[in-house]
């Protein structure tokens, strides 16, 4: 731990696709156009919905299998590349943050709480996603699977988050909605918060977080079991 970290503030640090927002049709909209590009169907979003959770090139990857065509590693990096073309122009053509986000947020922060973002996406598209939704000046730091030399579920990716956004280690709390989000934390030491209603192939109940929400209104109360507010 670093000497100064009693100074810092505690932090929270969300993921972004599942977790803040319901992004799941631009990103299976995306994908499906490279489906129909190479000649497959295209996937229904409530079957593709579980395909989230790992970043665009295991989407990629998880939706062609789903569909019967296992990709060479050309081939996958040809896709990833148009999947992150076409993507980053359609951002937010329907995607939204989830009930309660800019409370909770509001709550953390009242409460002494930074706020940081740890995703997959690349950075400078969950920077821009953000923006789009009107809460990306609320974070700290923003850091997607490019930011540093690895990322989720490898803990350095949160870690890392954490030290860039200037919170303190020994009072952060993750917020995630799949095994990679709970995997990564654990894997930092850091308690985690899982939401129900995001991307996940089993029950997030089943991966063994250290809280469960069904709603962002139950966000605070959760963090302060795991962050005493009277530490902050």
């Amino acid at each position: 731990m670093p000497p100064d970290s009693t100074a810092r503030p505690p932090i929270a640090v969300f993921d972004l696709d599942g977790t803040l927002a319901e992004t799941a049709s631009d990103l299976i909209g995306t994908l499906n156009v490279l489906m129909k590009r190479e000649g497959l169907a295209e996937l229904p979003l409530s079957q593709a919905r579980g395909l989230i959770g790992a970043g665009a090139k295991a989407l990629i990857r998880r939706g062609f299998e789903a569909e019967g065509r296992a990709l060479s590693p050309e081939d996958h990096e040809r896709l990833f590349e148009a999947f992150i073309a076409h993507y980053g122009k359609h951002l937010a053509d329907t995607s939204h943050l989830y009930p309660g986000v800019v409370e909770a947020l509001d709550a953390l922060e009242a409460a002494g709480f930074r706020l940081a973002v740890c995703t997959n996406k690349f950075e400078g598209q969950s920077v821009e996603l953000l923006r789009l939704l009107g809460i990306g000046h609320r974070f700290a730091a923003i850091c997607g699977r490019d930011t540093f030399p690895a990322y989720k579920p490898d803990p350095s990716h949160l870690t890392g988050t954490i030290e860039r956004a200037g919170g303190d280690p020994a009072r952060a709390v993750m917020v995630g909605d799949s095994r990679t989000d709970i995997d990564t934390a654990k894997a930092a030491g850091i308690p985690v918060v899982a939401v129900t209603f995001g991307y996940t192939d089993k029950p997030v109940t089943e991966l063994g977080p250290d809280r469960v929400i069904e709603h962002f209104s139950e966000l605070p109360e959760a963090v302060r079991a795991l962050v005493p507010v009277e530490a902050a």
